[in-house]
């Protein structure tokens, strides 16, 4: 796969694969194509080279379709309707048409793994803490009962406790036969979780392989060592 954005190449020729009831996780710096490669899969943005899912090509099929095939993604900022009650949030994702005779199943699926959701689903989103505000996003994505999650840096900003809940719940994802492609910085979190990690360099995948030994052996440490510490950002919580 290569993404460009006009004559500059942001991804070059990567390759990767996710598996049933997996969970893969990109790893890297800010800037080394992570956000972008999710995006092109997704169909934001367009993407040069083979992308199927189960079985089927990606290239014809626009955003809408991609969803209607099993793909999901949360953004990096959420993008939530801050004046929208968290009820309200959820149910402005479209549902697929074997489920949308049945939502009270998708709420009770979204509140069974976000208990606090269900404590606030009166509550307006943009009032919502930041670990809040990433599981309603994580919510409303999983209302479609997506085959494939796409997670672009759920624990960005968030405190080191909620972090733990957020990729707790990851875990019962798989479990409950999600399959996930996380992109992070946070290196040992993800790599605690994953079934399989690539570390991205300057658009290109420079190591993967099983997340046990990207996090032990010797070359995936120089490389770990090479990402900065977990970054926090001001001004999250406010969504657009």
């Amino acid at each position: 796969m290569h993404v460009a954005y006009g004559k500059v190449e942001a991804v070059r020729s990567v390759s990767l694969e996710v598996a049933s009831n997996e969970i893969v996780t990109i790893i890297g710096a800010n800037g080394a194509g992570k956000t972008t490669l999710l995006n092109a899969i997704m169909g934001i943005l367009p993407l040069k080279g083979l992308a199927a899912f189960a079985g089927q090509d990606m290239a014809p099929l626009d955003i809408e379709d991609r969803v209607a095939a099993g793909l999901s993604l949360v953004p990096e900022h959420r993008e939530l309707f801050g004046t929208m009650n968290v009820e309200d949030n959820l149910a402005a994702r479209r549902l697929p048409d074997s489920q949308r005779q049945r939502p009270a199943k998708s709420f009770e699926r979204v509140y069974t793994l976000f208990p606090r959701l269900k404590e606030r689903r009166k509550q307006l989103a943009g009032t919502l803490s930041g670990g809040e505000q990433q599981m309603l996003a994580m919510g409303r994505a999983l209302m479609g009962a997506p085959k494939l999650l796409m997670l672009d840096e759920p624990s960005l900003g968030l405190a080191p406790i909620i972090v733990a809940d957020i990729f707790r719940t990851i875990g019962e994802l798989r479990a409950a036969g999600v399959s996930v492609l996380l992109v992070e910085q946070n290196a040992q979190a993800a790599l605690k979780i994953a079934d399989r990690a690539y570390v991205m360099e300057l658009g290109q995948f420079i190591l993967n392989g099983s997340a046990r030994d990207i996090a032990t052996n010797a070359a995936g440490r120089r490389q770990l060592s090479r990402l900065p510490a977990r970054r926090r950002e001001r001004g999250l919580g406010r969504p657009p």
